[in-house]
Order: structure tokens, then C-alpha cells, then sequence
């Protein structure tokens, strides 16, 4: 029975390991819903790429600045060099 149940736990984490986790936001500059996937690294200056439900397409952008914590969101101002605008994205 032991030997059972760590089968279960490893095949668990193994599972779930390759799970991605995204950070969900709203651009209500753009009026449309993105996302940034795991393995971005969300710092001012760094290029990352983000997925905008809006268009239906990633785009490459710059961190230009991030502010907000504690629990009530996060503003992400980012360059996106598709549009050559800056965006204003809110994440939970």
C-alpha cells in the first residue's frame, strides 16, 4: 500500500510540473484582456512577450515600469514594438 501511494504522489507532481501558470491583466487602453506567460521575467527593462485576447496575438514589449502590490493588482507599463505605442496593462 505504500508503495502505492508514492506511485500516486510522483505521477501527481509530474503532472502538475509541466503546467504552465500565466499572469492574467486587462489594457484598458485597448479594451481587451492579456496575458503574460510563465518564464517572464516582469522587471523594469526586460523584454517579455504577452498574449492580447483582443487581436488574438503575442506581442513583443519593454518593461517600462511596475507599480502596485499588497494584493490589489499591479500596473505593468510596457513599450510594445508591434504598435510602437506604450501600454498600461492592470494585473491581478
Amino acid at each position: 500500500m505504500k508503495y502505492m501511494i508514492n506511485i500516486t504522489v510522483v505521477l501527481f507532481l509530474l503532472f502538475f510540473s509541466g503546467m504552465s501558470i500565466s499572469w492574467d491583466g486587462y489594457d484598458y487602453g485597448e479594451g481587451s484582456y492579456v496575458e503574460i506567460d510563465k518564464g517572464n521575467l516582469v522587471r523594469e527593462g526586460e523584454n517579455i512577450e504577452i498574449y492580447d485576447y483582443g487581436t488574438g496575438e503575442y506581442s513583443d514589449v519593454e518593461v517600462q515600469s511596475v507599480t502596485g502590490s499588497g494584493g490589489y493588482g499591479v500596473e505593468v507599463e510596457v513599450y510594445d514594438y508591434n504598435t510602437g505605442e506604450y501600454r498600461t496593462l492592470d494585473m491581478d
